[in-house]
């Protein structure tokens, strides 16, 4: 099992006040990005683990994320026909006693795209019957899952621009590239900085003011293939 992490996507909240209902049930997801490789199989699975002393039901609500990245970026949601979708998402239901395990697959139906689609996978837990003497809150922690249906030709083409200490750069291919571990020295090589990190999407342009006006470099992976890029 992969390395269980805990990422939230925010806070429902039911209907009441004043006291909490019981104990706050507690839902684990073994994994936060889905990354379909063309050379893998066309499925993954996410597992759900309720951590809690309370039975939770969850919701697995799969969105597309039309033009990612971009200032048109926004969500649709997904009908229930997987053949329109591309993604088959099953269970989209699920009830979990306490420390109960279940998993949630992901699947690529069709053809490969020929360039990246985006979605999101919200699982969330749904409130259950509020059992309190007086009036209760009810917090409910839920997560926004990543899922990347890759091409079968990848694509790797990013260019670069320098304005001064202006640093901007395209994806100009047909896959999502992650950029990390970004760095930039002074010109006697010292103080070095560490620059921010950007999932970049096909055809997304971004831009970012440099500290000094010497080569930067970052590393930049394509699901599990990395190199190392200057700029």
């Amino acid at each position: 099992m992969n390395h269980v992490r805990k990422f939230r996507l925010g806070l429902c909240i039911a209907l009441g006040s004043f006291a909490v209902a019981g104990a706050q049930a507690e839902m684990v997801l073994s994994q936060v990005i889905v990354d379909l490789q063309p050379n893998k199989p066309p499925r993954d699975d996410i597992e759900v683990f309720n951590d809690g002393p309370d039975r939770i039901y969850v919701a697995a609500d799969p969105f597309e994320i039309l033009s990612a990245g971009s200032p048109d970026e926004h969500r649709v949601p997904i009908a229930a026909d997987p053949v329109a979708s591309g993604l088959l998402v099953s269970p989209r239901k699920i009830v979990l006693a306490p420390g109960e395990r279940q998993t949630i697959r992901v699947a690529v139906i069709g053809d490969r795209p020929a360039q990246d689609r985006v979605y999101r996978l919200a699982i969330r837990p749904v409130a259950g019957p509020l059992q309190a003497d007086q009036s209760a809150l009810k917090v409910l922690v839920g997560y926004d899952t990543l899922v990347l249906v890759r091409p079968s030709a990848q694509i790797d083409d990013v260019t670069s621009k320098r304005d001064g200490r202006t640093l901007s750069i395209t994806n100009a291919g047909n896959t999502a590239q992650e950029l990390f571990d970004g760095r930039q020295c002074d010109a006697a090589g010292e103080d070095c900085r560490a620059l921010p990190a950007k999932r970049l999407y096909p055809g997304v342009n971004w831009e970012q003011t440099l500290p000094f006006d010497t080569p930067v470099s970052y590393k930049s992976a394509m699901g599990p293939r990395i190199r190392e890029r200057t700029f």
